[in-house]
Formats: structure tokens, sequence, C-alpha cells
């Protein structure tokens, strides 16, 4: 089992390359077997005796069946999932999903996250069982459902499936000694996918008065039913619906928040566009699907970055003399600022005594923040910088200014005044003769 799925990893791995090449040049798709690993738990109470842990957590396969995906030319050597089999007389848990009832699309984003130095998690929680009690002798089974959500690192994939554990295909089949699940006799069991919510981006970041799309989609059996859509948001502990879709109506609970009705209808797309965005646009937003039978969701974080503006400038030229940094135009609120002074011929160090402003909040959402500091340059002159750094920025914004040492300043202003006082005196001796 490890060296196959070793062996098709490197395959697909190899194959990475020339994917995207092809699903532009409109390339056919082939059924492959995605196998996972995923976590299977649920809290105390329930029918089947999973004790691993106090939150009853127990290691599971789930092999979604024959996904469709780009042929390019290497899936060949790939094989069906060949089945379990027991270790140290311990049943594993295994789930065989069909997926013939629903659409998986971006599948391949699954097959080759490894390659890109990603990690697939995936969970599995039991829904309901109907009657809460395990099949009876005569096997006939209730319908026992899970919901899996499968997540790829770095927020580039989402998706929340309701799966259906199916009967026993053969009389008599065995029960699963944990789930009470009739088996396969690939030792599995055997299930089909019902519903699912999928986004393609956990975490959007936009800026100030443009516009966000939050992408979800979603797929479900063509006997599911009416369907419902609630787009809501929420923040800083306040929540909100932004738009909501019934009965074949969309409104709008955010002004200007789009979603096109035909491809929501026809395709599944429930992704929103949000247009002109404030700071009371970001937070969290949930995509919410719910027929009469089932119910997902996904969560999608959409966060606002303006990058700050910064100035130095010297305030007077007294001695000593005082600089002036304006920080503006940044969100959100979080900014530092440091000061350095640097000697011709040496390095530069922490300067010290500087004063701050507190934030203060534009009418557009942006910050503001002023810091002031008392120049001491020495004999010889001093370079003065000023640091921003801001969650916006790849690296700090550095602003500076060289101030001139006293004894300069003294001169220039003495030449001046005595220059000054001679131009007046000529003057007095020209006017009396």
């Amino acid at each position: 089992m490890a060296a196959q799925r070793l062996r098709a990893l490197l395959l697909l791995c190899w194959a990475g390359a020339t994917w995207a090449e092809l699903d532009e040049a409109g390339g056919l798709h082939r059924g492959v077997d995605l196998i996972l690993d995923c976590v299977l738990a649920k809290e105390d109470g329930y029918g089947w005796g999973i004790s691993a842990s106090p939150l009853n957590v127990a290691q599971a396969t789930l092999v979604l069946k024959q996904v469709p995906v780009l042929d390019d030319g290497t899936l060949d050597s790939f094989t069906d999932f060949p089945g379990v089999s027991a270790a140290n007389g311990d049943t594993p848990i295994a789930f065989e999903a069909s997926v013939a009832r629903v659409q998986l699309p971006h599948a391949e984003v699954l097959l080759h996250a490894a390659c890109q130095g990603k990690v697939v998690t995936c969970e599995f929680t039991p829904l309901s069982q109907v009657g809460g009690e395990a099949p009876s002798p005569e096997r006939e089974a209730a319908a026992a459902y899970f919901i899996s959500t499968i997540q790829v690192s770095g927020g580039e994939f989402s998706v929340s499936m309701v799966i259906k554990a199916l009967g026993g295909t053969e009389e008599g089949a065995p029960l699963h000694p944990q789930l009470n699940l009739p088996l396969s006799p690939q030792g599995t069991v055997l299930a089909s996918v019902e519903f699912l919510v999928m986004t393609q981006t956990q975490s959007i970041q936009s800026s100030l008065g443009a516009s966000a799309s939050l992408l979800c989609g979603f797929s479900m059996a063509p006997d599911s039913g009416p369907f419902h859509l609630e787009w809501r948001r929420q923040h800083q502990g306040q929540g909100q619906r932004v738009y909501t879709w019934a009965e074949g109506q969309g409104q709008a609970l955010r002004e200007g928040a789009q979603l096109e009705s035909r491809e929501l209808l026809e395709a599944g797309n429930a992704s929103l566009t949000l247009p002109g965005l404030t700071v009371r646009d970001e937070g969290t937003y949930i995509c919410q699907i719910s027929t009469t039978q089932h119910q997902a969701q996904q969560i999608i974080h959409l966060s606002l970055l303006e990058t700050p503006k910064v100035r130095l400038n010297l305030m007077n030229e007294a001695v000593p003399p005082s600089l002036f940094c304006s920080i503006t135009g940044y969100y959100p609120l979080d900014v530092a600022v440091t000061w350095s002074r640097e000697e011709p011929g040496g390095a530069p160090s922490p300067a010290t005594g500087a004063y701050f402003s507190s934030h203060r909040q534009g009418s557009a959402g942006t910050y503001s923040l002023s810091s002031s500091l008392r120049a001491e340059p020495g004999t010889q002159g001093a370079t003065y910088r000023c640091h921003v750094s801001h969650i916006s920025l790849t690296e700090p914004i550095i602003v500076e200014i060289w101030v001139a040492p006293p004894e300069k300043g003294a001169s220039i202003g003495f030449f001046i005044a005595t220059g000054l006082f001679l131009v007046a005196i000529l003057f007095l001796g020209l006017r009396r003769c």
C-alpha cells in the first residue's frame, strides 16, 4: 500500500509541470482513486465504541473512487484501491466513497499537494444514524451519514462533504466491529458523496476601495431537492448576513454584493463579489448551503491592507534641532516606528528619547501616527533615520535626513549676520555722503 502511494506520488510530481497546459488545451479527464489518511472523531455517547482518546479519535482511510482528473498520459501506471487487511487482529476503518452523484472539480490540487510541499488534512465526523442504534442482525442497516472536511495547507483548497454509508453488497456481510456498518469483500465501508461545499481560497487580502471575490461552490445529488444559500460575515464577536438566496430569489444585504444567479443554478457557483471595500467589510465570511437533508459550509477570511506613507522633516534649526516623522494611511492598526542615528564613518545605533502621538483614524478608516525626536548631531553631524514596519510591508520603510553639527550652523549664521551688519554700515555711510 505505501509503495503504491509513493509510486503514484512520484508520477504525479513528474507530470505536474504540464498539467495546466493540458487543461487549457481541453484534455480528457480520467477517473483515479484518491486515497486520503483521515482522523475519525466523535464525542462520547455515540452508538459505536471508539475510545482511543477522550474525544474518541481513530485513524481512518477515505478513498474517493474514480475522481475525474486530467489525463496527461501518466495515469496508466495507477492501480485501483486494492482494499484493506486486518493488522494485529484489528479491522482498519476505511471508506470507499463514490463521487458519481456529485462533481468534485480541482481534485488535482489534492493529488499535487505533496509534490508542492503542502499537507492535506482530512477529518471525519459522524452526523447521524437513524434510530441511534446499530443495525439488526438481519442486516436492516440504518442510514449513517458522515461529514468529511479536507483541506490543503496554505489555504488553497477546502471541501466539506456529506457522505452516506451504503448497505452491504452481499447478504450476510460482516459488520465493522467499531462502526457497526456492513463491510464489503475488500474490508471497506461502501459510501457515496451526497453533498459538498468547497472553496479554492480560504484567505483573501485586498485593499480599500478594491473589489473582492469570495470563491464558493457546491454540488449535490440529483434528489437533494431545493437549496438555500446564505453568506454571513463575522468580525470581533458580531455577525451579520451579507447575501441570501432562497426559492429562486437573491437578496443583497450588503450594498453592492453580487452573485451570478445563472452560475449559481447551472454550475453551483455561489461565489460572492464585494465591490468598493471598506474597513467594515473585513472579517470572516461563511458560505453556507442547506437542503432539506444536508448542510455544509466553507469559511473564508477577508483582510484589508494599506501601506503606510512616511515623511521625515526637520521641524526647526534651533540648537538642538527637532525631527518629525509622519506615518499616514496605514491599515490595520499595528505599526512599529523606531529611530536610528549614524555619524560619519560610524555604525548605525538606536536613537532614544522619541515622542509618539496616539493613533488617529481618518474618515476612510486608515490610521496615522507621528513621532518626534530631538537630534544630537555631535561635532561632525549625523544621519537620522525613521524606520516604519507594518504587516503590509515585506521590509521596513526607512527615510533619512542629515543633521549638520551645531558649529557649522552657528558659523553660517555668524557670517550672515556679519555680512548684513557691514552692508548696513556701508549704506548709512553712502547716505551721509
